[in-house]
């Protein structure tokens, strides 16, 4: 069979993988890892929870669906007609997993022997949806009782609750799992509806690494994948102000000790320029609160902050924030105390040195990430979905600048776009956070 081939080389240290772009309109990346004894492989498609709204060439108008379905699909795929997919994995010694995030659905294994076997179990099921009236009342129950659960969780409802506090429109806001009452509105056939938008081979990609053979791999393919024609899948753009939709939440928990989710809006991005945020973003927020910024100790000594202080920069699709999260007895005092901080450091300045240590530290872990067939894989997939090579997130790193983090401070922290999220002790009644 002809592909349409190439392969891609990392210009530093001479790693390369095979970009193939089949003709059932699925693309395929390939990291053959010489030494290696375990393979990793991820089968994804572009379909999370905020896709619940979608046309095709055979619809007029755009389709809403259930919140929650992209999540409940994924439950249904590991059923066949025949068996249960973990069943035919633990034939192969495979170990196998799927995940549904806002903007994708995968489907996963990793082995040290038989990968091939595995990889046909992989693109087998995930190409055979077998739905039924009985089949999705059992599974309504399974995760209805899973979503109750959730609900439990005082950190899950933390975060949640922040993403209703900065986000005025976008689904992002609604949890991956749905609702029960949601969920109860999936049927057999938007299930199908749903699958035969999303799941074609043309919206979806291969990735895997390890210990493999390249011309094995493509020729699994060749027998495994049914070809998909282009549907022109189109999803419609969320009118999403730069505002935030209320400044705080305060919602009560059975907790010991206040829980908070503090959050700034960014503006979306997309491709080179949302990996670049995202590396500068996580430099700065080291730079500001990490264990060694001044910040830290400080709270730390003051006992408003513990170890379960954390931080990241949170991207969802082309949505993107900053989001601190943690324990606080006055979570309002940690929020004013890191607003404060930005403001000092726009005066006074972030430390050059300590830039350099942490963007050499974070560079070293990249590459020393490539000794892993699951972050390979991960590489593969993810900078594919952006729109990148996997080796420009390398790249990326290697170019950001004293002057990209110091400009940071002004575009990602803007108090005006922030909002907090507290969860309180129900027994401590009146709120004194």
């Amino acid at each position: 069979m002809t592909y349409d081939r190439k392969i891609v080389v990392n210009e530093n240290n001479g790693d390369s993988y095979v970009h193939v772009k089949h003709p059932s309109g699925l693309t395929i990346l390939i990291w053959k890892k010489e030494g290696f004894t375990t393979t990793e492989a991820l089968f994804s498609t572009r379909y999370g929870s905020v896709n619940n709204k979608f046309r095709t060439v055979d619809d007029d108008d755009y389709v809403e669906v259930p919140e929650g379905i992209a999540h409940f699909l994924e439950h249904k795929l590991f059923e066949n007609e025949d068996c249960d997919v973990f069943e035919l994995y633990a034939k192969t010694g495979a170990s196998g997993n799927a995940y549904t995030s806002f903007d994708e659905t995968t489907y996963l294994f990793s082995c040290t022997e038989n990968y091939a076997q595995s990889l046909r179990i992989l693109l087998s099921f995930v190409q055979k949806p077998y739905f039924t009236e009985q089949s999705v009342a059992k599974e309504q129950g399974i995760i209805g009782q899973e979503i109750k659960m959730g609900l439990d969780n005082p950190d899950r409802k933390s975060f949640y609750n922040l993403l209703s506090c900065l986000y005025v429109n976008h689904p992002i806001k609604i949890d991956i799992a749905g609702t029960v009452e949601s969920i109860a509105k999936i049927t057999p056939e938007l299930l199908y509806k749903c699958y035969n938008a999303f799941y074609n081979l043309n919206n979806m990609c291969l990735a895997i690494a390890g210990n493999l053979d390249v011309d094995e791999v493509l020729k699994i393919c060749d027998e495994e994948l049914i070809p998909s024609a282009d549907i022109k899948l189109e999803i419609p753009q969320i009118d999403e102000p730069e505002n935030v939709a209320q400044s705080e939440h305060i919602e009560e928990f059975n907790v010991g000790v206040p829980i908070f989710n503090l959050g700034y809006k960014c503006k979306p991005c997309t491709g080179y320029e949302l990996l670049k945020k995202e590396h500068t973003a996580t430099i700065l927020l080291k730079l500001v609160a990490g264990t060694t910024s001044k910040l830290y100790n400080d709270l730390t000594n003051e006992g408003l902050i513990n170890s379960s202080f954390e931080f990241e920069a949170f991207f969802a699709g082309y949505n993107f924030s900053i989001i601190f999260t943690g324990e606080s007895k006055y979570p309002r005092v940690v929020r004013e105390r890191i607003d404060a901080e930005i403001e000092r450091l726009k005066v006074e300045g972030l430390d050059r040195e300590e830039f350099e240590i942490i963007k050499k530290g974070m560079y070293g872990y990249l590459v020393k990430s490539y000794d892993s067939v699951t972050a390979c894989a991960e590489y593969l997939l993810n900078s594919h979905f952006v729109g990148i090579s996997a080796f420009d997130i390398q790249k990326i790193l290697s170019e950001i600048t004293f002057e990209d983090v110091t400009q940071g401070l002004w575009e990602f922290f803007d108090k005006s776009k922030s909002a907090i999220s507290i969860i309180v002790p129900k027994q401590k009644g009146e709120n004194d956070a």
